[in-house]
């Protein structure tokens, strides 16, 4: 056909043409479920079988991640059957993988449905021009804002359809799919957290948005989702009203937001803050409000796994007498050498431990019945003991301990270690008594 005048074309000839040069000629029966290589060529020979599932077909060619072959969570896999039916010519560029290639290339895949007999003509292009590869990607790092919102779609309720349905993971184009919003509720519920998947229902409720959005309303709710690869972020799920003329024609625009960084940062910034309200500034442990709080968690705890946990109180021997002969400021550092003492000695235990008050400290000893416990403070007594408290010298700690029992409830567990703790007071101090 070369050097050929353009009048004396037929249209056997551009079918020829277009047989040669068309990268991969696919047919699909949907009745089926299977296709069919009609022709194949490049990237197509390892990408496409000569005959295989339909539904295969599909994942293979859109339902992946767009940066990487690597496949979406089997959760996200449930849509698969409502996407690859079309009611008339259908056209999109795709990225797809082929054998150990690493970076995507890109297609333009055009559907033309043969609809008497329920079946497609795929036709597929690898697009090699570079500098449109460059322009693909260059025009999705761009995209700052947009790139937020995970998934959107068109929803009417009056005729339970959805449309223009975008997974911005898996293309940045709109894709075609039979799925009806009940359907799509139904199947979406599995991707929230489980605690928040009542709040879903409602939220997506027909009925509830009918009465709860006015042409041009928005309402939103933040929750935990799973995202395409099986790990659960958090997002913004968001339903939009369209403006319409009826105020009985219920249109809307929903929407998922990425919130997960913002989410975790400010997440970060409130656990800080918590950690600076529940700290001793002096010593760097619990303050009263934190180690109270420590002892509440690990009765409940207790009550649910029975595991053994013991508490524990200790009073610093004659402390009144160091601020008295040597001033505050040496009894602040003798009550940080005590904190640090505490700190070194259950590095490798699962102890949490706080300041009571004044020279007061409470430890919770978790996994620990009566004679570890009391092995442990003995350990403890002596150690304090022996450590060297600068001006103040040797000081030594007075203990007492006590283990949780089935029946306790915060004012029995601590009246039990504060009346050990005196009882070695009363003993002669530098003791440990268990109750």
């Amino acid at each position: 056909m070369q050097n050929k005048p353009l009048e004396e074309y037929t249209e056997e000839d551009l079918l020829n043409l277009f047989r040669v040069t068309v990268d991969a000629i696919v047919m699909v029966d949907t009745v089926t479920n299977t296709y069919r290589s009609i022709a194949r060529r490049g990237l197509f020979l390892d990408l496409l079988d000569e005959t295989g599932d339909y539904k295969d077909l599909i994942e293979k060619l859109w339902f992946h991640m767009s940066e990487s072959p690597e496949a979406i969570t089997d959760d996200y896999k449930a849509f698969i059957k409502y996407y690859g039916h079309f009611n008339g010519k259908y056209s999109r560029r795709i990225k797809v993988f082929s054998g150990e290639d690493e970076k995507p290339r890109v297609v333009q895949m055009t559907v033309y449905p043969i609809k008497e007999d329920n079946k497609y003509v795929f036709a597929m292009d690898a697009l090699d021009d570079e500098e449109y590869y460059e322009d693909f990607m260059t025009t999705r790092k761009v995209k700052t804002i947009q790139n937020t919102y995970l998934f959107s779609m068109f929803v009417d309720l009056i005729n339970d359809t959805t449309s223009s349905i975008s997974v911005t993971e898996i293309s940045d184009d709109t894709v075609k799919s039979t799925i009806s919003y009940s359907q799509w509720r139904q199947v979406t519920v599995n991707m929230i957290w489980p605690d928040s998947q009542e709040q879903f229902r409602t939220f997506t409720d027909p009925e509830y948005l009918k009465e709860n959005l006015a042409p041009g309303g928005t309402i939103s709710f933040d929750c935990m989702m799973k995202n395409l690869e099986g790990t659960f972020i958090w997002v913004k799920l968001i339903f939009t009203r369209s403006q319409t003329v009826s105020e009985d024609d219920f249109k809307f625009v929903f929407m998922v937001q990425d919130i997960n960084d913002d989410v975790k940062e400010r997440m970060d910034t409130l656990k800080k803050y918590e950690g600076l309200v529940l700290t001793d500034p002096l010593t760097g442990l619990l303050n009263h409000g934190g180690i109270m709080r420590e002892i509440q968690n690990a009765i409940e705890v207790f009550k649910v796994d029975a595991k053994p946990v013991s508490l524990m109180m200790i009073d610093l021997d004659n402390f009144k007498s160091v601020n008295d002969t040597y001033g505050h400021s040496v009894g602040d550092a003798t009550l940080k050498t005590l904190a640090e003492v505490l700190k070194q000695y259950v590095a490798d235990k699962q102890v949490a431990m706080g300041r009571w008050g004044g020279e007061e400290f409470v430890l919770i000893l978790k996994g620990m019945a009566d004679d570890e416990a009391f092995v442990f403070a003995e350990g403890l007594r002596k150690t304090i003991a022996e450590a060297d408290f600068g001006e103040a010298g040797h000081i030594t700690g007075s203990i007492g301990i006590s283990r949780l029992g089935s029946k306790d409830n915060f004012e029995d567990a601590f009246d039990r270690i504060d009346k050990a703790m005196y009882y070695s007071k009363e003993a002669g101090k530098n003791k440990v008594t268990i109750l």
